[in-house]
């Protein structure tokens, strides 16, 4: 029986997808496969792996044959891709090697945003600060800020009382190490 979907209301469709996504590391993975091509391009395959294991974790596509659940994913991204009126590509000129959107900016609108106040965030006399500190320096500060994080949120009211991997879980989404 074919359903049709367009009669479902938007966020009862969310509401199932979510769900899916869940309990299904399959439908996970292929969600996070399109939303990351949707926002940046030429991306190899070795990047795309290692950035969605970092959201699902290590070994989300399989242990053996792993290379064949990442082009199955891929097949279905693409036709997913193609439904909404984009044509997935991949790119092997030197310098920009990859999987993009044809006609397509290197970044989505929203993380060229993004990025934009990011880069106007940036005090360049701490810049320099950080460049001349070793590298020992930099990691220990960068463990720091880790640190400050996840202890922000075992003290935050409205999480009170979280042991430390509770926190950790908050603090960093997407790398519960599942």
């Amino acid at each position: 029986m074919n359903m049709d979907i367009t009669s479902i209301p938007k966020k009862a469709l969310e509401t199932l997808l979510q769900d899916a996504l869940d309990r299904d590391p399959v439908t996970a993975r292929r969600a996070h496969l399109l939303i990351l091509l949707l926002r940046e391009r030429y991306l190899s395959r070795q990047q795309l792996t290692v950035r969605i294991e970092g959201l699902l974790g290590k070994g989300c596509f399989g242990e053996s044959a792993w290379e064949d659940t990442f082009y199955r994913d891929m097949r279905i991204v693409k036709k997913a891709l193609q439904a909404a009126g984009y044509q997935l590509k991949y790119s092997r000129r030197a310098g920009r090697p990859g999987y993009y959107l044809h006609q397509q900016p290197p970044v989505s609108a929203e993380l060229a945003a993004i990025l934009a106040h990011s880069v106007a965030e940036v005090d360049p006399a701490q810049i320099r600060i950080w460049r001349l500190m070793p590298p020992a320096e930099r990691f220990r500060l960068g463990c720091s800020i880790t640190d400050a994080a996840h202890q922000a949120v075992v003290y935050r009211p409205q999480h009170g009382g979280l042991n430390q991997p509770e926190a950790n879980k908050l603090a960093r989404p997407g790398r519960s190490g599942r």
